[in-house]
């Protein structure tokens, strides 16, 4: 590699000086094409080299595992050392040797590589929504929860808590909707939906802690090599929600923190988006709508995007005008629409009056491209045709020995493997409906508590004399007293009297 260029090849039929990747205009973003098998992630992979060589992080998606080689250095006694050493002297590597990169594996399922996670909060409702595809009434709804979860200290961390947040907005909804407006529940509803689709997918094991650095990804080693970032994507490319989803939030998050740097000596980060076809198809149109604002923008933060894909009308046309460095392998015309692809293809490039493009084109072959690099001053470089480097890495995937190696000796081992689940919404809310309930259990059992001694009293009653009806019935003493009263008023009660009086008297 040049002291400010990564070498990409050399030696063809029509140029025999070297092309570089000037790496002042590294973050011009690219394109790398071709069809299946003609070499276009060998090219990935010497481009990856280069930018770590230089200091550059970089960030490769490896949908099919062949990208890993980069972690182990090429083998002298490999069947493909005699071709690899042949190219590498055709084109003039007088400094071709093996050797490894350094690389850190990551895996948004944790199988093959570090967890890749991010909390809820960071993702926000807006990017949420927009990945869910929500209705400017359902999207409210989600605007609502999140502001309520903020007022009321409910840490919006993993998917679980988001969830609870919306039963309980769905169980308060006229007491909010007075403050924020209405909540319908059948807005609630489309959400939990949309959200189970993304659980499904798997975004339970992405959203959550501990939530990753971006300082982890734009990183250098001891060495001052730039880190290699390997995602794995081969499950993920299955899950093409969460894979939007992540995407979303790492160009999202890569905008928003870092600086502005103009156009700097080399750039700052480098993404390759392997497959890129996969990327767009059947994307949701907000990422499509993120990934043409990302390619625009963020070339001012000094990230570079390249793009890997077989044709170039996989990529959008507002993508597509932004890629100024362009390596072209072999396309086939077997149909008429390969045809036609094919001839566009030959169109976007800046003629070269020494060989036709469109011919050449199609017959490269493997590990030959059609190379357009920017120059000074930016300008894309007239089209030659050009045999790629060989890479110093490993060509090919390693064995699950040495990725098992890789993994335990990475600087980042322990750091994101145990997830982390401390006290937020979900927890929070479990904990009010708990106490609730228990305060509910113990109000009934007071009332079934009050209402057996009620029982009991009435039980009591029935044994005891029943009272008169009307005026109250009199006593003995009351009775011998009235019967005296009476007799006194009779003829023997008068002699009773005086007798008992004159032997009073008599006594005196």
């Amino acid at each position: 590699m040049a002291e400010d260029g990564i070498l990409v090849g050399g030696g063809g039929k029509d140029h025999a000086e070297p092309r570089e990747l000037l790496l002042r205009y590294g973050n011009r973003h690219g394109l790398i094409t071709g069809a299946t098998g003609t070499g276009k992630t060998v090219t990935v992979q010497i481009l990856a080299e280069g930018f770590s060589a230089a200091g550059v992080p970089v960030v490769v998606q490896d949908v099919k595992g062949d990208v890993s080689g980069l972690s182990r250095p090429g083998d002298p006694a490999g069947k493909a050392h005699e071709s690899l050493t042949n190219r590498a002297a055709q084109i003039g590597m007088a400094d071709f040797a093996y050797r490894a990169y350094p690389v850190v594996f990551w895996d948004l399922f944790g199988a093959q590589g570090h967890p890749v996670r991010t909390t809820v909060s960071e993702m926000g409702p807006l990017l949420l929504a927009r990945m869910m595809e929500l209705s400017d009434a359902q999207e409210g709804v989600l605007n609502i929860a999140f502001r309520v979860a903020d007022e009321q200290g409910l840490a919006l961390l993993d998917l679980k808590d988001l969830q609870s947040v919306l039963v309980w907005l769905g169980e308060n909804a006229q007491e909010v909707g007075r403050t924020y407006g209405n909540v319908a529940p059948a807005s609630i509803g489309a959400i939990q939906r949309a959200l189970l689709v993304l659980e499904n997918q798997g975004a339970k094991d992405f959203l959550g802690e501990p939530a990753l650095a971006l300082t982890d990804l734009i990183a250098t080693g001891p060495d001052g090599m730039g880190r290699v970032n390997i995602l794995m994507s081969d499950r993920l490319m299955q899950s093409p929600r969460l894979y939007a989803m992540f995407l979303l939030w790492l160009l999202s998050e890569l905008f928003e923190q870092l600086p502005e740097v103009g156009d700097p000596d080399k750039p700052v980060l480098v993404f390759f988006f392997d497959e890129a076809h996969l990327l767009f198809t059947d994307a949701p149109k907000a990422l499509t709508e993120k990934v043409v604002q990302v390619v625009r923008l963020i070339r001012s933060k000094g990230v570079g995007v390249y793009f890997c894909t077989q044709n170039p009308d996989d990529v959008p046309q507002d993508v597509l005008a932004q890629l100024g460095n362009r390596i072209q392998h072999a396309l086939r015309a077997f149909t008429p629409r390969d045809a036609k692809a094919l001839r566009q293809a030959a169109e976007t490039f800046r003629p070269n009056p020494e060989f036709d493009t469109e011919t050449a084109i199609r017959e490269v072959g493997t590990g030959e491209a059609v190379v357009s690099l920017l120059e000074a001053k930016g300008v894309p470089a007239m089209v030659s045709r050009t045999l790629i480097r060989p890479p110093e890495s490993r060509m090919g995937p390693i064995t699950p020995g040495e990725r098992a190696q890789t993994l335990a000796d990475s600087p980042l081992a322990g750091k994101y493997e145990t997830p982390l689940d401390r006290e937020s919404a979900h927890e929070i809310l479990s904990a009010r409906a708990e106490k609730a309930a228990g305060e509910a259990a113990m109000a009934e059992e007071m009332l079934k508590q009050a209402a057996q001694r009620d029982a009991e009293l009435r039980q009591a009653r029935r044994y005891q004399p029943a009272p008169a009806r009307g005026r109250a019935q009199p006593s003995i003493t009351t009775e011998i007293t009235r019967t005296v009263i009476k007799q006194l008023g009779t003829r023997q009660g008068q002699q009773l009297v005086r007798g008992i009086l004159g032997g009073l008297f008599k006594g005196r």
